[in-house]
C-alpha cells in the first residue's frame, strides 16, 4: 500500500536537511509518494500565516509529516502562531519520543506534547511589570503519555523513569506523579523509578546508561532531550517523532532552524535521516528503518549536506 508523506522543509537549514533526508526515503525503493508543502516564519512573512489552510489540509490528507524546523522569533509577533505547535495540536500528537543512542547509551525520552508550560497560557499584568505563565497539567494527558511509555520500556529494556519536581510543584507535578504511578502500577514487569527532575539531570550526566525509557512533562522533557543529545554527539544525531492514536504523524530533527549556518551546505543531516527511520517504523518498514538507522550512526559527517547524505545513501 503505498503511503503519502507531506514534506515541509521550513526555514533555515531545514530547506537543506529535509531533502536530504527525503533523498535517502527516495533510495529505498519503497511504495512512498512526496508532496511538498510550506511552513514556518519565512511563509509567514511571505503569506501572512505560518501554516496555511492548504498545507494543513495536506498533512491531514498524509500518512506521515516530514517537517524541517522553523524560525520563531524571540519577541512576539502579531498573527505568528508556531507551525510546529499548531501541528501537535490539531492533529493531537500528544507524545513527543525523543531516542538517545551512543557512547553506550540506548534511551527514549517520551515527553508530554500538548500542554504543561507550552500551553499557550501567558499574560502581562501590572502594566507589563509582570509576566504570568499557566502550567496545564491534565490527569487525562498524563494517564495516556506515561501509558505510552510503559508500553514502549515493556518492549525495550523493562525500566521506566517519571521525572517531576513534585516536591515543589505539588499541584501540577503532583497530579503528573499520582496518575503516572497509577498507571505505571498496572504494568508489575516493569521497573519503575520516579526522580525530581533536577537529580535526573545529574545522573544523565554522570550514569545515563542506567537509563532506559524517561517520561516527563514538556518542558522538562523539551530540557533533558536536549542534555541527552549532548552527549551522544549533539543535536545533529538527535531525531524525533510525534504521534498521537492516528494518522498522521509528524517527524522532525530536534535541532532548530540554524539561520547561522543556515545556506551554507555545512548542516548535519543525520538527525532528519534518523527522523526518518522513525517514520519508516510508523509506516511498518521496520527492516529498512533498522538499516537506515545503523548506517547513518556509523556514518560521519562529512561537513558538508550533501556529501553526507551521499555518503549514507551509497553505504545503504
Amino acid at each position: 500500500m503505498v503511503a503519502a508523506i507531506t514534506v515541509i522543509p521550513g526555514d533555515g537549514i531545514g530547506q537543506e536537511v529535509i531533502p536530504a533526508a527525503q533523498a535517502v526515503l527516495a533510495a529505498l525503493d519503497l511504495p512512498l509518494v512526496f508532496q511538498q508543502a510550506e511552513a514556518g516564519f519565512g511563509t509567514f512573512e511571505y503569506w501572512g500565516d505560518a501554516l496555511p489552510s492548504e498545507t494543513l489540509a495536506m498533512c491531514a490528507a498524509s500518512d506521515a509529516v516530514l517537517f524541517g524546523a522553523t524560525s520563531s522569533p524571540m519577541t512576539k509577533v502579531a498573527g505568528y502562531h508556531s507551525p510546529i505547535l499548531s501541528l501537535r495540536r490539531h492533529f493531537d500528537l500528544f507524545a513527543n519520543l525523543r531516542p538517545t543512542v551512543g557512547n553506550g547509551i540506548d534511551l527514549l525520552i517520551v515527553r508530554e506534547n500538548t500542554e504543561g508550560l507550552y500551553s499557550g497560557r501567558e499574560r502581562l499584568e501590572d502594566g507589563g511589570a509582570t509576566a504570568i505563565a499557566e502550567r496545564v497539567i491534565t490527569a487525562r494527558a498524563s494517564a495516556r503519555i506515561v501509558r505510552l511509555a510503559c508500553e514502549y520500556a515493556s518492549q525495550r529494556r523493562g525500566r521506566l523513569t517519571l521525572v517531576h519536581k513534585a516536591n515543589v510543584l505539588k499541584e501540577t507535578c503532583g497530579l503528573f506523579r499520582q496518575v503516572g504511578l497509577d498507571v505505571a502500577s498496572e504494568y508489575p514487569d516493569l521497573i519503575v523509578e520516579e526522580m525530581l527532575v533536577d537529580a535526573a539531570a545529574m545522573r544523565l550526566v554522570f550514569n545515563p546508561v542506567r537509563f532506559d525509557v524517561i517520561v516527563t512533562t514538556n518542558l522538562f522533557g523539551d530540557i533533558l532531550s536536549d542534555l541527552a543529545a549532548g552527549l551522544t554527539g549533539g543535536l545533529g544525531v538527535a531525531p524525533s517523532a510525534n504521534i498521537g492514536t492516528g494518522r498522521p504523524a509528524l517527524f522532525e530533527p530536534v535541532h532548530g532552524s540554524a539561520p547561522d549556518i543556515a545556506g551554507q551546505g555545512v548542516a548535519d543531516p543525520r538527525a532528519a535521516i534518523l527522523s526518518a527511520a522513525m517514520l519508516l517504523d510508523f509506516l511498518g518498514h521496520t527492516d529498512e528503518a533498522r538499516t537506515v538507522r545503523r548506517v547513518t550512526y556509523d556514518t560521519p559527517h562529512t561537513g558538508g549536506t550533501e556529501r553526507t547524505c551521499q555518503a549514507i545513501i551509497d553505504r545503504l
